[in-house]
């Protein structure tokens, strides 16, 4: 699998070696860290990474923020997001292609990982199931304590015509005191 990945992969420079230029680099002015790679190493991450890098560069570059026309700035920002969905299409091809070539070659591989898929989301859906079942239980305990107050004026007679406020005031806590 290593090896069919090469083609994305090949051309990537060690960790920490970066090609770097500073503000004002050819292509990307005023943006920092960017500078133009060169097209016989490009691999679609660094495409993919550099037409980003475009897109941030054209939205917070100096040219673009004092720039008076509108319909330039708004040209090149559409351009720069058009070309970083076109790599990203084309780098979700390439992992499409790599899928489709890992279920030809190892098919128990698919059906493995689509297994392990169907058991998270069991499990997650069971966790679901207890949430909305501890929720029920507690719906059902208020309901059932607010049916035993129902009942409970209901079983003492009304001894005036005031009972009523009498039971209801009873069952209220007591107001806070003032302090004076």
């Amino acid at each position: 699998m290593a090896s069919s990945m090469s083609g994305m992969f090949s051309g990537q420079q060690p960790p920490g070696v970066h090609p770097v230029g500073g503000p004002g680099a050819p292509g990307q002015p005023g943006f920092p860290g960017t500078a133009t790679r060169a097209p016989e190493n490009n691999t679609l991450v660094d495409e993919l990474e550099a037409s980003f890098e475009a897109c941030f560069a054209s939205l917070v570059s100096q040219d673009y923020v004092n720039g008076t026309d509108q319909e330039e700035i708004r040209t090149g920002v559409d351009q720069c997001i058009q070309k970083f969905l076109d790599v990203a299409r084309q780098t979700e091809c390439f992992f499409l292609q790599k899928r489709l070539q890992l279920s030809v070659q190892k098919p128990e591989q698919v059906v493995k990982e689509d297994v392990s898929e169907l058991r998270n989301e069991l499990q997650r859906k069971e966790l679901l199931v207890q949430k909305h079942l501890s929720k029920l239980h507690h719906w059902q305990q208020v309901l059932e304590d607010v049916s035993v107050q129902h009942r409970k004026p209901t079983d003492l007679p009304p001894s005036g015509p005031l009972a009523f406020l009498e039971q209801a005031s009873a069952s209220l806590p007591p107001a806070p005191l003032k302090p004076n």
